[in-house]
């Protein structure tokens, strides 16, 4: 019999939320979360963050600074001992409240220990649409997997999702029957956008001629973000355009292959690794003039909530959710089938269009939408709250 929880008395002070995700870097979920905690009332609602890697990450100090606490609880070098350390950490930071989860499928295992441990309310978050990896993986790890599902449907009170096909990626089929599990949307802080950018200076700053065509992305590199075709598309544009340049802002284990792989195709003049930022919404707004992105799968790409508040045309892999656009005629989908060339005719095709729409017409979409912060927040609080 699955548990209820009770309406919370206020006077009981504030929620106690344990978060569960691998590590603080600047991610979508991880900015997201930032996001979150920036703006949530922090007399209300109390955030921690239980970390799986020992790495230190570029929101730690931030997430520090506002209150919360960074524990943490790696899996190596002795995973058989995770369970005790997790209940210990449950112990000696809680009681907690609520435990929400951001680790896939793994989320299963602490939720399942969250539950022995007697907390009310687990939270399971899908944050990607990861069913093509899935039915890849080996035998071993889908046997795995199916646990690890089996442990979510059994120990989570709430299921969250960035998107549908996130939610049916951890959730399954016909996920949307249980009332339990429900879609959660990404929201982004407005402000930076709002504010007035120097883009001679910024592309000063990036070694970016003020004529260039500056075809712009943000992600981690790694495989779902399919680095490797873009460089391929980007040289294509390239050979049509001789003034374009390609902004990579990022960083991860498949960084240095690109930088050798735009060195063998000669494009090293042409491409700014720009690294880990803190200030994407000033990049888009005063560097980039299209925003590329031709992922193998996502959720809910935060990166192309923020490139629409920007004002940019996205040119999109069409394995992308459309709960991603918020100001259509900003956005142009190729398939993922499509050869290069295709993809650089749509991203030249966004050089040459006036936009129907301005900046700020732009900005003000995102904002009215479930994709604002404000609003985003304020369906979480809810679901913290009930």
């Amino acid at each position: 019999m699955r548990e209820i929880a009770q309406p919370r008395d206020d006077q009981e002070g504030p929620i106690q939320i344990l978060h569960i995700l691998y590590g603080l870097d600047r991610g979508g979920a991880e900015t997201w979360l930032v996001h979150v905690l920036r703006h949530i009332d922090r007399e209300r609602f109390r955030m921690d963050f239980l970390l799986h890697t020992t790495q230190p990450g570029a929101y730690e100090e931030e997430i520090r600074a506002l209150g919360s606490k960074i524990i943490r609880c790696p899996h190596r070098p002795a995973p058989w001992a995770y369970a005790a350390r997790f209940k210990r950490i449950l112990r000696q930071h809680g009681p907690y409240d609520i435990v929400h989860a951001h680790s896939a499928h793994f989320s299963g295992y602490m939720l399942r220990l969250a539950h022995q441990a007697g907390v009310p309310v687990r939270m399971a978050h899908s944050h990607n649409d990861t069913s093509t990896c899935d039915l890849s993986a080996l035998v071993t790890k889908r046997i795995a997997l199916r646990v690890m599902d089996s442990w979510i449907h059994r120990h989570a009170t709430v299921g969250l999702a960035a998107s549908q096909e996130a939610g049916s990626a951890l959730f399954g089929s016909g996920w949307e029957a249980d009332p339990r599990w429900q879609i959660l949307h990404y929201g982004i802080d407005l402000a930076p956008f709002k504010e007035a950018v120097d883009a001679a200076a910024i592309r000063a700053e990036l070694d970016l001629p003020d004529d260039a065509f500056v075809v712009g992305h943000v992600g981690r590199f790694c495989e779902q973000k399919n680095h490797t075709f873009l460089v391929e598309i980007f040289a294509e544009v390239a050979r049509h355009d001789p003034q374009a340049m390609l902004l990579l802002v990022g960083d991860g284990p498949l960084r240095s292959s690109i930088e050798a792989y735009v060195q063998r195709l000669h494009l090293a003049d042409h491409v700014v690794f720009a690294g880990v930022r803190g200030d994407v919404p000033r990049l888009m707004m005063g560097a980039m003039d299209v925003f590329l992105l031709p992922s193998l799968y996502e959720g809910l790409p935060l990166c192309g909530i923020e490139a629409q508040a920007a004002g940019l045309p996205l040119v999109l892999s069409d394995v992308i959710t459309r709960e991603l656009d918020v100001v259509a005629p900003l956005i142009r989908r190729i398939p993922l089938q499509q050869p290069a060339s295709v993809w650089a005719q749509a991203v030249r095709a966004a050089k040459r269009n006036v936009l129907e729409i301005r900046r700020a017409e732009a900005r003000l979409a995102v904002e009215r939408s479930s994709l604002n912060i404000s609003n985003s927040l304020a369906s979480l609080e809810a679901i913290y709250t009930e």
